[in-house]
């Protein structure tokens, strides 16, 4: 059985901590504040909590996905120690960097025709793609082949929801997702849109909830909706945030108290420099395993 890296980006969210005790291998996206150009690198180069206290304060932020020469300098190393490579990339529906990471493919097989390249689409973002990473390596370390692996995440991937509220409409404004007047209404009315990815991995506003309050109730009723199992579910329950710990904190107590089962504890994260970019501070996520978003 040949050996095999299982490998991803940055995008993941996940912690260094956690990629290594999972044996996860990640590339970095990039990001620009105010036209200085960072490594999106989990938050090494720059603190989170300053990240997001400058777009705060205004600062401009844009983003650029790895392209192809760096996916090429970034798989060759493993490809030429014997290693063939398992890569998923961030979703698709948001990002066009899995068309680099096949190019880089493409251009490796040729070289490496003994070498296997494998690359999937996660069809999902931040901590959910990390929660997807995280379930792969388990299967992995009980002994699945590359093509098994591979087999099990296409026929799953679905399965992984992903759920997001934001507090602030501010970054939506500033982004074009949603137009000025509707933007003013909602902070008059403090409304929080409720968004999940869809089943093309699409980020899609599900409903418009008035008040913080409201919205932590309503995306742990979701999890209770779609969660593997409903309230009786007995996997992992993933939570990311951009600068609102608190409000993580509060969805984290009420999934905790709500479904008795999970598997340890709900797991916080940061959402990263190239997520949060568009999202800017205010926004929780929720994952977990569940019903499949094919269709939705």
């Amino acid at each position: 059985m040949n050996k095999y890296i299982l490998s991803c980006c940055s995008t993941a969210d996940l912690t260094q901590e956690h990629f290594d005790k999972i044996d996860v291998r990640y590339i970095c996206f990039h990001y620009q504040l105010d036209g200085v150009e960072y490594s999106d690198d989990l938050g090494k180069t720059m603190k989170f909590e300053d990240f997001y206290k400058k777009m705060a304060e205004g600062s401009d932020t844009r983003t650029s996905q790895v392209n192809a020469e760096e996916f090429i300098a970034y798989f060759e190393p493993f490809l030429n120690a014997g290693y063939d490579i398992m890569h998923i990339c961030l979703s698709s529906g948001i990002s066009g960097v899995i068309n680099s990471a096949n190019i880089a493919k493409e251009y490796l097989e040729d070289k490496y025709p003994d070498r296997k390249i494998l690359i999937g689409d996660s069809l999902n973002a931040s901590s959910g793609y990390g929660l997807l990473m995280d379930t792969l390596s388990e299967l992995k370390a009980q002994g699945k082949t590359i093509d098994e692996l591979f087999e099990w995440f296409e026929h799953n991937k679905h399965n992984l929801n992903s759920w997001f509220f934001s507090t602030d409409l501010s970054f939506y404004i500033k982004g074009g997702r949603i137009s000025k007047t509707s933007g003013a209404i909602g902070n008059i009315l403090n409304i929080c849109p409720l968004l999940n990815m869809d089943g093309k991995g699409k980020l899609v506003v599900r409903s418009k909830v008035r008040t913080k309050k409201k919205v932590i109730r309503t995306i742990v009723d979701k999890m209770a909706e779609y969660a593997a199992g409903e309230t009786k579910y007995n996997g992992k329950c993933y939570i990311s945030h951009s600068a609102c710990r608190d409000d993580a904190e509060a969805v984290a107590s009420l999934i905790e108290e709500r479904f008795p089962d999970l598997k340890g504890n709900v797991e916080i994260n940061y959402i990263g420099t190239t997520i949060g970019s568009h999202t800017g501070p205010g926004t929780v996520a929720v994952f977990f395993w569940g019903k499949s978003r094919e269709g939705m």
